[in-house]
C-alpha cells in the first residue's frame, strides 16, 4: 500500500497524521514555502540595538544573580537568585544560535562580544556551534546519520531520555576538563588535538559525528577562542585549588551552570519530534513537521525556549530570519495560510505535552 503523502492539496486529517508516516515520503508544500519567503522579506534585517541590549541585560542579570547566589547567607534567597541566574545566563548563552546564523557584517562585533560576555565565561565558545549547526539545516543532512544534532529519540529505549538529561548535569565538569586539562595537554601529546577537534569540540548529540578541522580564518578564530577558554579554565582550577575561590562558592557556580545546560537539554528534547526513524533525507516540509513551534498564548516558553527558540519549526523554514522577527513572521503566516495548511500542524501548547509525547513514543518502542 502506498503511504506517501503530498501537500499539494492538503487534507486536514492527513496533515494531522503526517508525522506518523514515513517522513521521507512527504513532499514539499509549495504554497507554504512560497508564503514563508514572500511574506517575510522585510523582516530579514537584524536590529543591532535589540541584539546588544538583550544580550547585555541578560548577562548583567545572570552574573549579578550568580554573585548573589554564591554570597547570600539566606538559603531561600540564594535559591531564588540561583533560579534567576540559570534563566538569565541560559538566555544569554542561547545567542550562540543566532551567532551561528547571522551574517556577521550585519552585526559588527557581535560574535566577539558574545564570546567575551557569555561564550568564554561559560566555556562554550562560538566555534562549538558554528560549522556544526549549519549541517543540521542542510537539506540532505537533517535527520540523517550525518546530522550532528539529531537522533531518532522517539524510537529509542526509555532509558535514553534520563541519560540524555544526566549528561547535561555533568557538562560544567566536562568543559573544565576539556579546556583546563586536555587543551594544554594537546600542545604536547601527539594526536590529542585531532581527537579534541573531532569528538570534543561540538555542541552535538549524535555520538557518531566527527568534526573536520577548521581552515583559514575559522582556524585562527578557533585557536584564539580555545586559548582564551583554556586560560579561563586553568585560572578557575588554580583559584579553587589554592583556596582563593572558596570551594563552596565554586560548587554553587557549578550547580547553577549545570542548571543552564539541563534547561537547554530539556529544550532540545522537545525542539523536534524525532520521528525520522529511517534516517533518510527529507523535504523542507517534512523537516518542518518534525519540528516544534510553541507560540503564544503560552508564556513559559519565553523562559525555556528564549531568543526565538519557541518558533523552532518556523526557524527551519526561514533559518536566516533574526530571532526578533519570528513572532511577527508567525503571525503573518498563521493569518495568511488556511487551516488546511501544514503550517499549523507544527504548533503545540507547551512543554508538558511534548515531553509526554516523547515518553509515550519511547515506551512504545520498548514493547
Amino acid at each position: 500500500m502506498d503511504t506517501s503523502l503530498t501537500f499539494e492539496r492538503p487534507d486536514a486529517a492527513a496533515v494531522a497524521d503526517a508525522t506518523r508516516v514515513r517522513l521521507s515520503s512527504i513532499a514539499d508544500d509549495k504554497a507554504m514555502l512560497r508564503a514563508a519567503a514572500e511574506l517575510t522579506r522585510d523582516l530579514n534585517p537584524p536590529r543591532p540595538a535589540v541584539y546588544w541590549t538583550d544580550l547585555i541585560v541578560s548577562a548583567v542579570i545572570g552574573y549579578a544573580a550568580l554573585a548573589l547566589a554564591m554570597t547570600l547567607p539566606s538559603v531561600g534567597w540564594a535559591i531564588v537568585a540561583g533560579v534567576v541566574a540559570v534563566l538569565a545566563l541560559y538566555r544569554a548563552g542561547s545567542f550562540i544560535h543566532e551567532v551561528s546564523h547571522i551574517r556577521h557584517a550585519s552585526l559588527p562585533g557581535f560574535r566577539l562580544g558574545w564570546n567575551l560576555i557569555a561564550g568564554i565565561p561559560l566555556l562554550v565558545p562560538s566555534f562549538m556551534y558554528e560549522g556544526v549547526h549549519n549541517l543540521h539545516h542542510a537539506r540532505t543532512r537533517y535527520g540523517t546519520s550525518e546530522d550532528p544534532e539529531y537522533l531518532p529519540l522517539a524510537s529509542m529505549k526509555p532509558w535514553t531520555l534520563p541519560v540524555f538529561i544526566v549528561t547535561s548535569i555533568l557538562a560544567p565538569f566536562a568543559l573544565i576538563i576539556r579546556y583546563g586539562v586536555l587543551t594544554p595537554l594537546s600542545l604536547v601529546v601527539p594526536g590529542m588535538h585531532r581527537v579534541l577537534v573531532e569528538r570534543y569540540s561540538s555542541l552535538s548529540i549524535n555520538p557518531a559525528f566527527r568534526r573536520r578541522a577548521p581552515e583559514g580564518e575559522a582556524a585562527r578564530l578557533w585557536w584564539m577562542l580555545e586559548g582564551a577558554c583554556s586560560v579561563w579554565a586553568v585560572t578557575l582550577i588554580v583559584l579553587v585549588a589554592t583556596g582563593v575561590f572558596p570551594l563552596r562558592m565554586f560548587a554553587i557556580a557549578l550547580v547553577i551552570t549545570s542548571g543552564v545546560y539541563v534547561l537547554n537539554q530539556i529544550r532540545t528534547l522537545v525542539a523536534h519530534l524525532w520521528d525520522n526513524h529511517e534516517g533518510e533525507a527529507m523535504s523542507v516540509t517534512a523537516q518542518y513537521l518534525d519540528t516544534v513551534n510553541v507560540p503564544p498564548p503560552a508564556f513559559l516558553p519565553v523562559l525555556w525556549a528564549p531568543v526565538g527558540l519557541r518558533y523552532h519549526a518556523l526557524h527551519h523554514l526561514l533559518p536566516g530570519l533574526p530571532y526578533h522577527s519570528l513572532a511577527e513572521a508567525h503571525r503573518r503566516l498563521s493569518k495568511a495560510l488556511g487551516t488546511e495548511s501544514p503550517y499549523h500542524v507544527a504548533s503545540y501548547p507547551g512543554l508538558p505535552g511534548l515531553v509526554a509525547r516523547l515518553v509515550r513514543s519511547t515506551m512504545g518502542s520498548a514493547r
